[in-house]
């Protein structure tokens, strides 16, 4: 009788989805023969002639040893928010503004449909801070009061969790995702337009990223002393002059537009000039966390610009032969997926998705389309406990190496193979 041993069972191999619309085979792919051709895709992809990004909120979330070291995803931050406390939270909705909601307006903050979203939470308070601030009941004036309370309530929280974490404290996991991302996406050939970035993210680590690796970008903000929104930007381009008797100029190598469609934590209103909006270095209060614009937002210079922020986004995603990539984004934002189905009907535009192929919803329905334009990529990661589709395994494992890195890999496996291994305590000399 033979018996058998546990710990020579093979552990379940690791295996990651690449599914490319109307492919018949949507087997698994291991990781030996997966991600070289995820990488060789991408690189093609990478080099078509308009390339766009979308980051989401997983792109800022990273978890080390069971903890999160970046920002948390939009689902937790959400449940944090309203969940229900047997007492009052600082910094959260107190019980008595909870029961004015109920009671008074017919709106639980800890149905689903909130507890899952805050940016859908703001949505439904500026359409109360609207209607209220229109209505000539009495009971409106303190129904407000408890509306505008929560409304500051929001922006304080989302202003700490991407103000205050272990990435401040030191902890550069996340910053060092981007700074690679970063390295990697301005490998583009200089006589192709230049790449851009939209995030949904409010926090800051798209500027930090670029700003220490030097990459000159455009945001949308002029100026230096008082930098405002200025929409004219995003037409400019920066170029070096090569001759200065002829006057010829070439592009620069590096240049990057970055696009913020729900707006930044450095990001303020006043009442000065024709764009009031300014940006400025993150404070040590509160500033006004800027959300993407509902019907009823509170005044007309606030819907500026995302207005322009989202016509930016259609403008780019719809050019000939465009391809958009969208990382930690789980398609739960209607005003962002529209746009994105909108370009879908251009027969040049490919959409790469890194995501949970088997999630439901949005991703579920484009998966059914069978389009070959429309690739999803994820799974299981490299190793247990990882993702395929999570941006740490996209920038290691999928997208394209610079050729310095090839070079450094090089030079390590040739230094590992001549450089003898230190020897082991009792071996000979």
């Amino acid at each position: 009788m033979e018996l058998s041993n546990p710990e020579a069972a093979e552990e379940p191999k690791q295996t990651f989805q690449f599914i490319r619309g109307s492919q018949t085979d949507r087997r698994e792919y291991d990781w030996v023969e997966g991600a070289d051709l995820v990488r060789k895709s991408l690189a093609e992809s990478l080099n078509a002639k308009n390339v766009a990004f979308l980051l989401g909120a997983g792109c800022s979330s990273l978890r080390v040893s069971n903890s999160e070291v970046g920002i948390p995803t939009m689902a937790p931050l959400a449940a944090e928010f309203t969940k229900v406390h047997e007492q009052d939270v600082v910094g959260l909705p107190t019980i008595a503004e909870r029961k004015v909601l109920v009671e008074q307006l017919g709106i639980d903050i800890s149905v689903q449909e909130y507890a899952r979203n805050l940016e859908r939470l703001m949505e439904l308070l500026h359409s109360l801070r609207f209607s209220l601030g229109r209505s000539a009941l009495g009971s409106s004036e303190k129904q407000l009061v408890v509306v505008d309370s929560i409304i500051k309530k929001v922006q304080a929280f989302l202003w700490e969790k991407c103000t205050n974490g272990a990435f401040a404290a030191g902890d550069r996991g996340v910053l060092n995702l981007y700074e690679t991302f970063y390295r990697k996406l301005v490998l583009r050939d200089r006589s192709l337009p230049r790449p851009w970035v939209f995030t949904t993210n409010y926090d800051l680590f798209n500027e930090t990223a670029m700003d220490r690796l030097g990459l000159p970008y455009a945001n949308g903000f002029s100026g230096v002393v008082e930098r405002r929104f200025n929409p004219a930007t995003f037409r400019y381009a920066l170029a070096e002059q090569l001759d200065l008797t002829s006057r010829k100029w070439s592009a620069v190598d590096g240049f990057v537009y970055l696009c913020k469609i729900h707006g930044s934590i450095s990001w303020t209103e006043d009442d000065h000039g024709l764009f009031p909006i300014r940006e400025a270095a993150a404070s040590k209060e509160p500033g006004k966390v800027m959300i993407y614009p509902t019907p009823a937002k509170q005044n007309a210079s606030l819907g500026s610009p995302y207005a322009d922020l989202f016509r930016e986004f259609q403008s780019r995603v719809v050019r000939e032969q465009s391809v958009l990539f969208t990382m930690g984004y789980a398609f739960g934002d209607e005003h962002i997926n529209n746009i994105i189905y909108q370009a879908l009907t251009i027969p040049t535009f490919r959409l790469v998705i890194f995501a949970d192929p088997n999630l439901e919803g949005d991703i579920a329905k484009l998966k059914a389309l069978n389009d070959p334009r429309i690739w999803i990529i994820g799974g299981e990661g490299p190793e247990a406990g990882r993702k395929a589709h999570y941006f740490d395994t996209i920038i290691e494992q999928f997208l394209p190496q610079r050729p310095s890195e090839r070079i450094d890999d090089a030079v390590r496996k040739v230094l590992e193979a001549i450089v003898p291994s230190p020897k082991k305590a009792g071996e000979e000399e």
